[in-house]
Parts: C-alpha cells; structure tokens; sequence
C-alpha cells in the first residue's frame, strides 16, 4: 500500500512507555526529530509514526514471544488490524497501560497465535529422517534433488583454532584426528569433516569463541576443483510446507545437537555417492544475518511464497563448507596464510519481549 501522510504523522514518542524493553527498542528505532510527542508531550523521545509502532509491536510481542521446538519455531503472540478492541492476551501489570498505547496508535489488536504445526516440525520428510526405518528413502531424495556445485581450483576459504598447540604448523588446520571424530554436526566416528566457512565472522561463531582464546585462523586454497553437493539450495516444490523437503533440510540445519545423527547420516551417504563434501546453511545464519526463524504471511512460509523466495531465503542463509576426510593431508587443499585474529569489540544486536502473555 503508498505511504499517505496521515502514516507519516508521530503518533507516540520513546517516552511515552512504562516498560523498558518497549522504550529503548522505541527510542533505537524512532525519529530524531524536534518537537513534543503528541501523547505524552515529551520534548527528547524519538518520535514514532504508525509503521514505527507496528514494528515496535512486532519486534516485542511477535519476535519477542517466539519459542523453539525441536525442529521449528513459532511465536506465542501475533497481531492484526482485525483484532483491534478484542485483544485476548494477559499481559504483566505495567505492560497494560502501554498496549493500549500501542493498540489504540496503529489501530491493531493482539491475539494468542496458533501456528500452522508445520512451523513446529510437523513436516512428513522431517518426520521421517527421524524414523530409522525410514531415513535412508529421504536420503536418496537429498542427494537426488538437491543440486551439485563445483567449487572451483583456487577458491578460498577460512578454518579457524581455537588455542592450537602449534599455531604455525599447517596440519593444525586440517580435519580433526580420527580420535576426536564424530562430535560435530557432519563428521562420524572414523569418518573427519574438516569445516569451513568464506565468512570468518560465521567461523567464529561456530567455533565458540571468547575474547580470552587465542584464536589462529588459515586461509585455505582448493588445490582442485571440488564436487559438493548445496544443501543451501531452494527448493522448488510443487507441494505444501507440510511435504516439503526443503523446509525439512531447512529445520534440520537450524536445529540444536539432537538433530546430529541425521546430519552425519545424509553426509556419510553423500560420501558414499562419490560427492567431496556438503555446503550446507550455518546453524548460526539467523544471528549472523538478524533473519526470523520460519517467517510466514497468513500462514504461508515466506521461504516458499515470497514474491522473490529464493533471494528471500538466501539473504538470511550463511553457506558452510564440509570437506570429506583429510583435505590437507590428501593435498587437496593447501594453507595459503594463517592469522593470528584478535577480537577488539564484541556487540549484541536484539530484541525483548514480555515475560507473561
């Protein structure tokens, strides 16, 4: 819809609101802009017009309440224009005052939300990773419909240690030792992945580090052209969300450690099928990239409906590296440098929401 003037009109300002997570997310996002609010008469709040308060109320109430389950997420509170005078949610004593500011401003109502149970992991081909019995078949499908990617001779990338014992010794750098195999998302017990990452920002998130780690990392160089099966690939599918590969692929990569055993299944069965190794969608792309997990609109998946889906879904997806076995022993990738990285500002970037609904 344009923009019309009246949208354009401050409506509340930072200052108008008791609760502070609601106040300093208003005054992060508001208008530097003089004058007195109009509702509270503030001189020094920034100045919030109708898109500002819907924003403010998605972030709180909508970002703010979303939980996640084992494969999924949803958010507990959601809005709407059409719910504006029937709001049903129980919200902490000095939050009432402040939704009704919030409510009355945009003209919208809050309701307790309902997700559609494939945003929570009610998704037939997640469903059957999960079984033994039947993951092998969903497998087949990975590695049949997902696309192959050549990474090509000389492409770079990073690996990153956290405290090495020999920082400048190269096999330092290569996949772990057979003994520690088979503790991360992709390498199994006498099977080593060496990970990777063209974004070093992303590696350090994936190797949990801290500004009191000594941190070394190599820039690695692809001796030959490498066949890796993308599963940060879209997919296009003729079927609901609910039957959806992609959006199975997709939880299982934003899911915690319980989701291993599946992660290495399909990684040991692309080694098999001769691939060199997975890109595959960092656990830590949300964070990286400030995306919502499953957004949707009425309902739908905007991995899926979006105008422009496949954009959409990479603009919030971090690729990553696994290399199958050895690479640097295997001379197929050799250590261009290694860095010493010091970590001189670390800064969170967030949300809040309520407490009680």
């Amino acid at each position: 819809m344009p923009t019309t003037e009246s949208d354009k009109q401050v409506l509340l300002c930072s200052n108008c609101f008791v609760d502070e997570g609601l106040r300093i997310d208003a005054f992060k996002h508001g208008l530097e802009q003089d004058g007195n609010c109009p509702n509270c008469n503030s001189s020094n709040g920034r100045k919030l017009t109708k898109d500002h308060v819907e924003g403010l109320a998605w972030r709180f109430f909508v970002g703010g309440t979303t939980f996640r389950t084992e494969y999924g997420a949803a958010p507990v509170i959601q809005f709407n224009h059409h719910h504006y005078g029937k709001s049903d949610i129980s919200p902490s004593p000095w939050l009432k005052n402040d939704i009704k500011l919030i409510e009355d401003s945009a003209r919208i109502g809050f309701f307790h939300y309902g997700p559609r149970l494939w945003m929570v992991g009610e998704v037939e081909p997640l469903k059957d990773l999960l079984d033994p019995t039947k993951r092998s078949q969903i497998i087949r499908r990975v590695l049949t419909e997902y696309p192959v990617e050549t990474l090509a001779k000389g492409s770079t990338f990073y690996r990153l240690r956290v405290d090495p014992r020999h920082p400048d010794n190269p096999d330092e750098y290569d996949s772990p030792p057979i003994a520690l195999a088979g503790k991360g998302r992709l390498d199994s017990v006498r099977f080593p992945v060496m990970y990777g990452s063209q974004d070093i920002d992303i590696c350090i998130h994936e190797c949990r580090a801290s500004v009191d780690d000594d941190i070394y990392v190599a820039t690695l160089k692809l001796q030959r052209d490498m066949r890796l099966l993308n599963l940060t690939h879209v997919l296009k599918e003729d079927v609901t969300e609910f039957e959806s590969l992609d959006i199975a692929i997709h939880m299982l990569f934003l899911a915690r450690s319980h989701s291993y055993d599946i992660s290495r299944a399909i990684a040991l069965a692309a080694k098999d099928a001769g691939f060199d190794g997975l890109i595959y969608p960092s656990f830590f792309s949300l964070v990286r990239t400030g995306g919502h997990p499953f957004e949707t609109a009425y309902g739908l998946s905007l991995r899926r409906y979006h105008p422009e889906a496949e954009q959409y879904a990479q603009a919030f997806t971090i690729p990553n590296f696994a290399l199958f076995g050895r690479p640097l022993q295997e001379l197929s990738v050799r250590v261009h440098c290694i860095n010493r990285l010091v970590l001189t500002h670390v800064g969170y970037t967030g949300y809040f929401g309520p407490v009680t609904y």
